[in-house]
C-alpha cells in the first residue's frame, strides 16, 4: 500500500478523498466507496498500490480505440477497486471484489516492471483498464512517468468520474483515453452506477480542451439507455460540447452480474444510434461486440 495522493485531513482523524466525485468523508478504520482507499489513523492509504489484478497484450482496438496508435498492440493492467458499481459490469469480480472491507488481491508488480515489460513486447503504449484506473491512480501515475520518459503513450479506459484534482495531475501524461459514457438522462447514473452524469460531462470537455485523444463508449443497454431521444442527447453533446470529430462507440450488452435476466440489445438499436449520430454530424461511429 501507499498513502494517498489526493486527501484532506479532517478533525477526529476523518479523513476527505478527492480522487474522484464521491469525494468520501471516511472515518479511521473505514474504506471508501472503492474499497481500497483505507483511513489508518488519519492518513489515507491505497491499499492496492503495485498489486496488479490482471495483466494482457491487446489489440488496441479492445479497449475500444479506433483511432490512436491503431493495428498496434497494447500493455494493459489494472488492479483491484472501483467507485462505481455498475449493474451490467463485465469485470465485476475484479471491480467489486475489495467490497466491503475484504482483501486486496493481486500479485506484486512495480511500475518499472511494467515498463520493462511493456518494452520487452514490442508495445508501444500502456492502458490502465479492466477496473477504474481512478481508484489506483497512485500506481497509475508512477507507471506512467517511467513510461513516458522511455517514449510509450499512456491510455486511460475509464467511467470518467474522476476529480478535476486527478486529472490536472495525470493530463501531463496521458496520450489517449476511452471514456465509458452512458447519457445525460437522469437516473441513469444513480440507478445504475452510482453516480451521476453530469461530472462525467464536464470531465469530458476539460480532457478534449487539454488536447487528450478521447473517444467515447456508450453501452446501449435495454430499457436504460436506448431511447432515440436518449441516443440523441448523447450525440448531441458529443457533437456540440467536444466536436464532431470524436469518435463514438455504440456497443451491444450482454447479459452479466446483476442483469443477467436483461435481453442482449438488438443490432437494429446500434444501427438506430448510428444514424441518429450521423444526422448529428458525428463523423467517426462505430458499432461494437456485433460479430
Amino acid at each position: 500500500m501507499k498513502e494517498a495522493i489526493l486527501y484532506h485531513k479532517k478533525e477526529n482523524d476523518k479523513v476527505q478523498c478527492a480522487v474522484c466525485n464521491h469525494r468520501c468523508m471516511i472515518e479511521d478504520g473505514k474504506r471508501g466507496i472503492c474499497g481500497v482507499r483505507e483511513n489508518q489513523h488519519g492518513t489515507l492509504y491505497a491499499l492496492n498500490y503495485g498489486k496488479t489484478i490482471a495483466v494482457h497484450i491487446d489489440p488496441m482496438e479492445k479497449k475500444p480505440l479506433y483511432h490512436f496508435l491503431p493495428r498496434t498492440q497494447i500493455y494493459s493492467f489494472a488492479a483491484v477497486g472501483c467507485n462505481f458499481r455498475c449493474s451490467w459490469c463485465q469485470n465485476w469480480e475484479i471491480s467489486q471484489s475489495p467490497k466491503p472491507n475484504k482483501p486486496i488481491d493481486g500479485v506484486d508488480i512495480s511500475p518499472a516492471e511494467h515498463v520493462q515489460r511493456a518494452l520487452e513486447y514490442g508495445c508501444p503504449s500502456i492502458a490502465y483498464t479492466y477496473s477504474e484506473p481512478t481508484i489506483f491512480v497512485e500506481y497509475a501515475l508512477d507507471t506512467m512517468k517511467l513510461a513516458k520518459d522511455k517514449g510509450l503513450k499512456n491510455v486511460w479506459v475509464t467511467n470518467g468520474y474522476y476529480s478535476r484534482e486527478t486529472l490536472d495531475v495525470i493530463i501531463p501524461y496521458l496520450d489517449a483515453a476511452n471514456v465509458d459514457y452512458k447519457g445525460p438522462n437522469g437516473g441513469v447514473y444513480e440507478k445504475y452506477c452510482g453516480g451521476k452524469a453530469e461530472p462525467i460531462m464536464e470531465n469530458l470537455k476539460y480532457l478534449h480542451a487539454a488536447g487528450v485523444h478521447i473517444e467515447i463508449t456508450t453501452l446501449v443497454v435495454p430499457d436504460v439507455n436506448d431511447k432515440t431521444d436518449q441516443l440523441e442527447s448523447i450525440a448531441q453533446f458529443i457533437g456540440l460540447q467536444l466536436s464532431k470529430d470524436v469518435p463514438w462507440h455504440v456497443t451491444r450488452f450482454f447479459p452479466n452480474w446483476k442483469m443477467m435476466d436483461t435481453p442482449i440489445t438488438p443490432v437494429e438499436t446500434l444501427v438506430l444510434a448510428k444514424e441518429i449520430g450521423e444526422r448529428a454530424g458525428l463523423k467517426h461511429i462505430h458499432i461494437g461486440n456485433v460479430y
